[in-house]
């Protein structure tokens, strides 16, 4: 690992004053994802600064009745947090099905949403890789790809976000804060996450040296009508082979309202935009629930070998919205 020095921030002005004194300064929260990048030289940022003490480890319902969640809040706090399993049960369960629990007592917020990821070209530095060394190829694309991405993707890129939190985030249209030497400013979870196309390496539309300083959910009914299903290779703790995040709303056996997002399938979670539009307003039976699957599906341009990815979010969607329409109907 390349030497590193190290600093431990109080507030959120010292923090961007020590990031903007360094231009090869890096945030540290966790250190979960960014830790494991410096030991394997992806990562060789030549200072730390330590948000880990900065006040924002609170969980707030707001006025209008969402969740204001701050940036250093743990993944098991936020997993645990009465309001969030109330409200949003999908995002707690998101939560839980990521990591394990000693990592989730470490693992942030903030850091969670900008966790790299897993894919085994990028980790590997003796393997080309767009995302690590622009220009140098995706060897994913004819090599190891089971695991990879059938929507979105490019032919400069073809890995999936890693985030379980963050597919719950987007189905809620949650809103990220942070903090520049030049002010405050918001972004939609929608526009966080930059398309893939011929710039890999850019992952988000934060601006430099900006610092994450939480999240807002807005209020959603629907949203407590949800649930989170990820499957994954092995029961323990892993990264999904595709996952789900979906609320549901229905009345007299119609779709008033619909929320999907899908985690594993895309460079970003990836909100089922047209599976929404095909539920908004349609009965709710595995007819609609399968039409609506097969309509944000066709856009899947799946490589040779991770092509049953397509099957699994089919049978997912349906199953998942099948349980929530059983339990509206109790």
């Amino acid at each position: 690992m390349r030497e590193f020095a190290y600093d431990r921030a109080v507030d959120v002005v010292g923090a961007l004053a020590l990031l903007d004194a360094d231009p090869d300064a890096r945030f540290l929260g966790g250190g979960t994802n960014l830790v494991d990048l410096m030991k394997t030289g992806v990562e060789r940022p030549a200072r730390l600064v330590d948000v880990r003490d900065l006040p924002l480890d609170d969980i707030a319902v707001t006025a209008d009745g969402g969740l204001r969640i701050g940036a250093t809040v743990t993944n098991s706090d936020l997993a645990a947090h009465p309001e969030v399993r109330r409200r949003y049960p999908a995002l707690a369960q998101a939560v839980l099905a990521g990591a394990s629990g000693q990592l989730r007592n470490m693992a942030t917020v903030g850091g969670n949403l900008l966790q790299r990821t897993r894919c085994g070209y990028f980790t590997d530095v003796t393997k080309p890789c767009n995302k690590r060394v622009p220009g140098s190829g995706c060897p994913a694309i004819e090599g190891e790809h089971h695991n990879h991405a059938i929507l979105g993707a490019s032919a400069h890129c073809v890995a999936t976000h890693p985030s379980d939190m963050g597919v719950a985030l987007t189905a809620f249209d949650a809103v990220v804060s942070y903090e520049t030497a030049d002010g405050p400013g918001e972004l939609l979870l929608a526009d966080f996450y930059l398309p893939v196309g011929d710039t890999p390496h850019r992952e988000t539309t934060l601006p430099p040296g900006a610092l994450i300083t939480g999240v807002t959910l807005p209020p959603a009914e629907v949203a407590a009508h949800s649930r989170y299903r990820k499957v994954r290779e092995r029961a323990s703790y892993a990264f999904a082979i595709g996952s789900l995040a979906a609320a549901l709303d229905v009345r007299d056996g119609v779709v008033h309202e619909a929320r999907l997002a899908f985690g594993a399938v895309a460079s970003r979670p990836w909100r089922a935009a047209t599976a929404e539009r095909v539920l908004t307003g349609a009965s709710a039976d595995a007819e609609t629930f399968a039409a609506a699957a097969d309509a944000e599906l066709a856009a899947a341009k799946p490589l040779p070998h991770n092509g049953y990815k397509v099957t699994l979010m089919r049978n997912l969607v349906v199953a998942v919205l099948t349980e929530l329409a059983e339990e509206a109907a109790r």
